[in-house]
């Protein structure tokens, strides 16, 4: 929007004016520089930039011819001035109405060569009526008078040349004709003096061209620099457009992904209740015993592999809630140690079945956590199931809990497993990533744990850390920010924010 914004600032040095015509103004130039670029030729910037000029000036050369015919009126009949007055304001006129139709896009001709030359020729015929006095108006005795016109004409051809400076066709189509009709005229004189104003006139001439070619020169590079510039910003519109297009259709696939996940799972856990309860039944066998006793076996096999998958449908559900924005808080005070110790419970059994001390680590005065007790509990269990899972027999898993300095809770579970490898803790982070130990030793589970545990804790704007050593274990951080700690010197500030029900209020005060 900064570039877009100095672009118009250059081509619209009148854009701070108020009223109609600098509106129309601006459009009308918009048109121009698309035309110059659409033919790649920069010299239709140029023409565009000088016919800009010529509008703004307009008034300059018939205000100029006004004071001419004043001035001149003392040794020159009223007639002959009233008429070259109109020649001359007719001529300017057609100038004029010439660059209102390149405005508009209206012309007779299309291309920026014929323009160009349609242009040149209107300014020859404006530099011949502005040229007309050293024919009509000449006198053989009157030198002052002589001296006027001349001077008045030089004027002239220095103001065509400085207006016209960064377009040289029209330099030379008109003030190339009044120079050479003031030369002609003074050495028809056969004067000294004369001799001398015309080559003051060839002096002045050849002056202000070269410095209208080194302002060509500087406008001409401007103006590519401008076209490369602006090309380059459409590409790069061009590509933040198909970046935006490609994030918009990630997204979508993103929530249709999550939408699909949702509805699947959902239908799914309906059989797989009646699965799990039928199983069950067999297995406990309270309809009457079983006549083969390997079906009492298999109904086991049954129901354990139905709680396996209902428990894999509940952790896709969850992530899809967290990845479609439908996973909502219910902020309470939570006491982190004590979830810590009734998961610690939860998994005790598998951790005996593996031969895994489990131990818990917990700094005193530990404060409270306004969060999500179900997603605080499920955070720890998943930490948990993961060091279970990776962790050899005979292994040590640690779970602690700490405050830190800066006024964080920070939640941990360590476990003295085989490790992560560098390559891999990027996979393991997105949903259904699978590290390489993971599939060789054909572990259990769906590559969910790790990216529920973030969701969850993104939601608690928390991080996420995984500290890793090859053959010596894994260390997961939950550091959740000083916000969400409770600490009792200071709970009404923190919690006044984020706490509306007065019940809560009441709550925090009496569990702090």
């Amino acid at each position: 929007m900064r570039e877009h914004a100095l672009n118009e600032a250059v081509t619209r040095p009148d854009r701070g004016k108020k009223g109609k015509s600098a509106t129309t103004g601006g459009d009308s130039r918009s048109k121009t520089r698309k035309r110059g670029r659409d033919e790649g030729d920069w010299q239709g910037e140029m023409l565009a930039h000088f016919i800009h000029n010529q509008l703004k000036v307009a008034l300059a050369l018939p205000v100029l011819a006004v004071l001419f015919v004043v001035a001149s009126s003392g040794w020159t009949s009223t007639e002959n001035l009233l008429s070259w007055l109109v020649i001359v304001l007719l001529t300017q006129a057609v100038q004029l109405i010439l660059f209102r139709m390149y405005e508009d896009g209206n012309g007779p001709v299309r291309s920026v060569r014929e323009w160009v030359s349609l242009i040149a020729t209107s300014e020859f015929l404006l530099g011949a009526a502005w040229s007309l006095p050293l024919h009509f108006f000449w006198s053989d005795t009157g030198t002052l008078q002589n001296m006027f016109i001349i001077a008045v004409l030089m004027a002239v051809v220095a103001v065509r040349i400085l207006i016209s400076a960064s377009f040289m066709p029209v330099v030379l189509a008109g003030a190339g004709v009044i120079t050479f009709n003031i030369v002609l005229r003074s050495l028809d004189r056969g004067d000294p003096l004369y001799f001398a104003m015309g080559a003051l006139a060839v002096i002045i001439g050849l002056f202000f061209i070269q410095l209208a070619r080194r302002l060509q020169s500087a406008a001409r590079e401007m103006f590519i620099i401008r076209s490369q510039r602006e090309r380059l910003i459409d590409e790069l519109k061009k590509e933040r457009d198909r970046a935006e297009h490609a994030r918009i259709r990630a997204e979508e696939a993103s929530r249709a992904k999550s939408l699909f996940l949702a509805t699947m799972s959902h239908e799914l856990r309906t059989p797989l209740n009646a699965i799990m309860g039928f199983s069950e039944i067999i297995s406990s066998e309270m309809l009457g015993p079983l006549p083969v006793p390997q079906y009492k076996e298999y109904a086991g096999d049954i129901h354990q592999s139905g709680s396996y998958l209902l428990s894999l449908i509940n952790d896709i559900l969850d992530l899809s809630r967290i990845e479609a924005g439908k996973r909502e808080l219910r902020e309470e005070v939570v006491d982190v140690e004590e979830q810590a110790r009734e998961c610690m419970r939860l998994v005790d059994m598998r951790a005996r079945e593996r031969n895994h001390q489990l131990r818990l680590e917990v700094e005193d005065g530990l404060p409270m956590l306004l969060a999500d007790t179900r997603a605080v509990r499920q955070i720890w269990l998943n930490l948990l199931s993961n060091a279970i899972k990776f962790t050899p027999s005979g292994g040590t898993i640690t779970l602690r809990v700490r405050k830190l300095d800066d006024g964080g809770l920070e939640m941990s579970v360590s476990d003295t497993g085989e490790g992560i490898p560098d390559e891999e803790l990027r996979t393991v982070m997105d949903s259904f990533g699978r590290g390489k130990t993971a599939v060789t030793r054909a572990v259990e589970g769906a590559g969910l744990g790790l990216p529920i545990v973030n969701g969850l804790a993104r939601l608690h704007d928390a991080d996420v850390t995984i500290d890793t050593r090859m053959t010596e274990g894994t260390t997961v951080r939950v550091v959740f920010p000083p916000a969400r700690v409770l600490d009792e010197g200071g709970l009404e500030a923190e919690t006044a924010g984020r706490v509306s029900s007065p019940t809560q209020r009441r709550l925090i005060q009496l569990t702090a």
